[in-house]
């Protein structure tokens, strides 16, 4: 361990880069196993080391790739996903859930 000896602007400085603004929670998705790449990551993975898919998971994969009805969602007008209804309730009533991110926040 070493030991330093820092102005205080130095250590407040340093301190507060790993402090996030309100509103943010600090996410962490490293890895060959992220939960963004994972799928891709295990089939490349799969691939380098020659290996078979287990028979159970090659089923579920597969009954998953081929949906028995279109989607019944709505798509997002910014980035195409499935919009799904969360709440409905009537006029005057205060919604349950939250509000949706700031435009900015993103």
């Amino acid at each position: 361990m070493k030991v330093m000896r820092l102005h205080t602007s130095e250590f407040i400085r340093r301190f507060l880069i790993h402090v996030l603004p309100s509103g943010f929670h600090r996410i962490r998705h490293t890895g060959f196993l992220a939960n963004g790449i994972r799928r891709d990551r295990i089939g490349q993975i799969r691939q380098l080391l020659d290996a078979k898919t287990e028979p159970d998971q090659a089923s579920d994969e597969a009954a998953n790739t081929e949906p028995a009805d279109p989607p019944a969602h709505k798509l997002c007008p910014k980035c195409g996903g499935a919009m799904v209804i969360v709440e409905t309730f009537l006029r005057g009533q205060t919604p349950k859930c939250r509000a949706p991110p700031w435009e900015d926040a993103a």
